[in-house]
Protein backbone atom coordinates (compact mmCIF):
# COMPACT_ATOMS: atom_id res chain seq x y z
CA UNK A 1 0.00 0.00 0.00
CA UNK A 2 1.08 3.31 -0.69
CA UNK A 3 2.31 6.24 2.07
CA UNK A 4 0.07 8.75 2.13
CA UNK A 5 1.52 12.40 1.42
CA UNK A 6 -0.28 13.23 5.29
CA UNK A 7 2.19 16.21 5.82
CA UNK A 8 4.81 16.31 8.29
CA UNK A 9 7.41 19.50 7.73
CA UNK A 10 10.36 19.60 9.23
CA UNK A 11 11.32 23.20 8.52
CA UNK A 12 7.75 24.25 10.20
CA UNK A 13 8.90 24.99 14.06
CA UNK A 14 7.22 23.13 16.48
CA UNK A 15 5.07 25.55 18.00
CA UNK A 16 3.32 26.34 15.19
CA UNK A 17 -0.38 26.29 14.62
CA UNK A 18 -2.37 24.72 11.67
CA UNK A 19 -5.50 25.57 10.16
CA UNK A 20 -6.95 23.96 6.76
CA UNK A 21 -9.10 26.24 4.21
CA UNK A 22 -10.86 25.06 0.96
CA UNK A 23 -11.43 27.67 -1.44
CA UNK A 24 -11.54 26.41 -4.86
CA UNK A 25 -8.48 26.03 -6.69
CA UNK A 26 -5.64 25.75 -3.77
CA UNK A 27 -2.83 27.52 -6.09
CA UNK A 28 -5.19 31.06 -4.83
CA UNK A 29 -5.38 30.28 -1.39
CA UNK A 30 -1.95 29.05 -0.89
CA UNK A 31 -0.17 32.67 -2.40
CA UNK A 32 -2.83 34.49 -0.65
CA UNK A 33 -1.99 33.41 2.91
CA UNK A 34 2.19 33.29 2.17
CA UNK A 35 1.27 36.69 1.82
CA UNK A 36 0.40 37.48 4.99
CA UNK A 37 2.79 38.28 8.06
CA UNK A 38 2.56 35.42 10.38
CA UNK A 39 1.95 32.79 8.18
CA UNK A 40 4.95 30.37 8.57
CA UNK A 41 4.14 28.15 5.16
CA UNK A 42 0.70 27.53 2.83
CA UNK A 43 0.33 23.85 1.39
CA UNK A 44 -1.26 22.77 -1.30
CA UNK A 45 -3.57 19.29 -0.59
CA UNK A 46 -6.95 17.30 -0.67
CA UNK A 47 -9.03 17.55 2.59
CA UNK A 48 -12.31 16.26 3.43
CA UNK A 49 -12.71 13.31 1.44
CA UNK A 50 -12.57 9.23 1.84
CA UNK A 51 -10.40 8.04 -0.63
CA UNK A 52 -6.79 7.32 1.00
CA UNK A 53 -3.98 9.57 -0.58
CA UNK A 54 -5.79 10.96 -3.62
CA UNK A 55 -4.52 12.01 -7.01
CA UNK A 56 -4.87 15.58 -8.26
CA UNK A 57 -6.54 13.42 -11.27
CA UNK A 58 -9.00 11.48 -8.97
CA UNK A 59 -9.93 14.79 -6.60
CA UNK A 60 -10.59 16.86 -10.29
CA UNK A 61 -13.46 14.23 -11.28
CA UNK A 62 -15.20 15.20 -7.81
CA UNK A 63 -15.67 11.20 -7.20
CA UNK A 64 -13.10 11.31 -3.62
CA UNK A 65 -15.30 13.90 -1.56
CA UNK A 66 -12.05 15.63 -1.39
CA UNK A 67 -11.84 19.37 -1.97
CA UNK A 68 -8.88 21.27 -3.10
CA UNK A 69 -7.49 22.72 0.02
CA UNK A 70 -4.73 24.39 1.77
CA UNK A 71 -2.83 23.67 5.30
CA UNK A 72 -1.80 26.86 6.62
CA UNK A 73 1.01 26.61 9.31
CA UNK A 74 1.03 29.95 11.43
CA UNK A 75 2.72 32.00 14.00
CA UNK A 76 0.23 32.42 16.84
CA UNK A 77 2.34 34.98 18.35
CA UNK A 78 1.99 37.23 15.48
CA UNK A 79 -1.20 36.10 13.56
CA UNK A 80 -3.96 34.99 15.07
CA UNK A 81 -6.81 32.43 13.69
CA UNK A 82 -9.68 35.05 13.03
CA UNK A 83 -7.24 37.01 11.28
CA UNK A 84 -6.84 33.84 8.78
CA UNK A 85 -10.60 33.77 8.81
CA UNK A 86 -10.47 37.12 7.22
CA UNK A 87 -7.91 36.43 4.74
CA UNK A 88 -9.73 33.44 3.47
CA UNK A 89 -13.54 34.81 3.10
CA UNK A 90 -11.90 37.88 1.26
CA UNK A 91 -10.32 35.15 -1.65
CA UNK A 92 -13.95 33.09 -2.41
CA UNK A 93 -17.03 33.84 -3.09
CA UNK A 94 -18.80 32.00 -0.12
CA UNK A 95 -22.13 32.08 -1.58
CA UNK A 96 -21.40 29.61 -4.49
CA UNK A 97 -22.25 26.13 -3.87
CA UNK A 98 -20.72 24.85 -7.30
CA UNK A 99 -17.46 25.86 -6.72
CA UNK A 100 -15.12 28.86 -7.13
CA UNK A 101 -15.18 31.34 -10.19
CA UNK A 102 -14.80 29.07 -13.61
CA UNK A 103 -13.82 25.97 -11.51
CA UNK A 104 -16.83 24.04 -11.30
CA UNK A 105 -17.69 20.69 -8.85
CA UNK A 106 -17.54 19.41 -5.43
CA UNK A 107 -14.11 19.78 -4.99
CA UNK A 108 -13.66 23.27 -5.46
CA UNK A 109 -16.44 24.19 -3.03
CA UNK A 110 -15.27 26.07 0.05
CA UNK A 111 -15.38 25.09 3.57
CA UNK A 112 -12.96 25.65 6.68
CA UNK A 113 -11.83 22.46 8.26
CA UNK A 114 -11.07 23.26 12.28
CA UNK A 115 -8.55 21.54 14.46
CA UNK A 116 -10.48 21.90 17.75
CA UNK A 117 -13.31 23.31 19.52
CA UNK A 118 -11.83 26.99 19.78
CA UNK A 119 -11.49 27.18 15.93
CA UNK A 120 -14.89 25.76 15.48
CA UNK A 121 -16.25 28.42 17.26
CA UNK A 122 -14.32 30.90 15.90
CA UNK A 123 -15.29 29.50 12.61
CA UNK A 124 -19.35 29.33 13.51
CA UNK A 125 -18.89 33.33 14.43
CA UNK A 126 -17.12 34.51 11.53
CA UNK A 127 -19.39 33.07 9.10
CA UNK A 128 -22.36 34.81 11.06
CA UNK A 129 -20.34 37.59 11.04
CA UNK A 130 -19.79 37.08 6.96
CA UNK A 131 -23.24 36.43 6.38
CA UNK A 132 -24.30 39.63 7.27
CA UNK A 133 -22.73 41.19 4.19
CA UNK A 134 -23.97 38.91 1.78
CA UNK A 135 -28.21 38.37 0.66
CA UNK A 136 -27.52 34.98 -0.26
CA UNK A 137 -27.17 32.53 2.36
CA UNK A 138 -23.39 31.46 2.37
CA UNK A 139 -22.19 27.93 0.82
CA UNK A 140 -19.17 27.17 3.07
CA UNK A 141 -19.07 24.41 5.20
CA UNK A 142 -18.02 24.56 8.50
CA UNK A 143 -16.25 21.13 9.41
CA UNK A 144 -14.18 18.93 11.92
CA UNK A 145 -10.54 18.12 9.99
CA UNK A 146 -10.28 14.92 9.61
CA UNK A 147 -7.53 14.23 6.79
CA UNK A 148 -5.31 16.46 4.25
CA UNK A 149 -3.18 15.24 2.11
CA UNK A 150 -0.47 16.95 0.33
CA UNK A 151 -1.12 17.87 -3.25
CA UNK A 152 1.74 16.79 -5.99
CA UNK A 153 4.75 18.64 -6.09
CA UNK A 154 3.91 20.87 -9.49
CA UNK A 155 0.97 22.26 -7.45
CA UNK A 156 3.03 23.35 -4.25
CA UNK A 157 4.58 27.01 -4.56
CA UNK A 158 2.77 26.88 -8.53
CA UNK A 159 2.57 30.91 -8.30
CA UNK A 160 6.21 31.44 -7.65
CA UNK A 161 7.34 28.14 -9.62
CA UNK A 162 4.75 29.39 -12.76
CA UNK A 163 4.05 33.23 -12.33
CA UNK A 164 3.65 33.75 -16.14
CA UNK A 165 0.86 30.56 -16.25
CA UNK A 166 -0.54 31.38 -12.78
CA UNK A 167 -1.29 34.90 -13.68
CA UNK A 168 -3.04 33.95 -17.06
CA UNK A 169 -5.45 31.60 -14.70
CA UNK A 170 -6.11 34.26 -11.96
CA UNK A 171 -6.92 36.54 -14.68
CA UNK A 172 -9.01 34.21 -16.68
CA UNK A 173 -11.02 32.49 -13.41
CA UNK A 174 -12.57 35.60 -12.52
CA UNK A 175 -11.37 35.76 -8.84
CA UNK A 176 -9.00 39.07 -8.87
CA UNK A 177 -12.23 41.07 -10.20
CA UNK A 178 -15.07 39.50 -7.64
CA UNK A 179 -12.06 40.28 -4.48
CA UNK A 180 -12.26 43.63 -6.19
CA UNK A 181 -15.22 44.43 -6.64
CA UNK A 182 -17.17 42.67 -3.76
CA UNK A 183 -14.97 42.50 -1.05
CA UNK A 184 -12.96 45.71 -1.42
CA UNK A 185 -16.49 47.06 -0.59
CA UNK A 186 -17.48 45.09 2.45
CA UNK A 187 -14.00 45.43 4.04
CA UNK A 188 -14.26 49.53 3.11
CA UNK A 189 -17.80 49.44 4.90
CA UNK A 190 -16.81 47.26 7.83
CA UNK A 191 -13.87 49.87 8.59
CA UNK A 192 -15.57 52.70 8.41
Amino acid sequence: MAKPREIIREEIPAGARRAVFAGGCFWCLESGFEAIEGVLGAISGYAGGEEFDPTYEQVYTNATGHREAVLVYYDENKIDYGRLLEVFWSNIDPTDGGGQFFDRGSSYTTAIFYMNGEQQAAAEASKRETQAHFKKPLATAVLPYTTFYEAEEYHQSFYKKSPGRYQDYVNASGREDYKRRVWQAILRDRDR
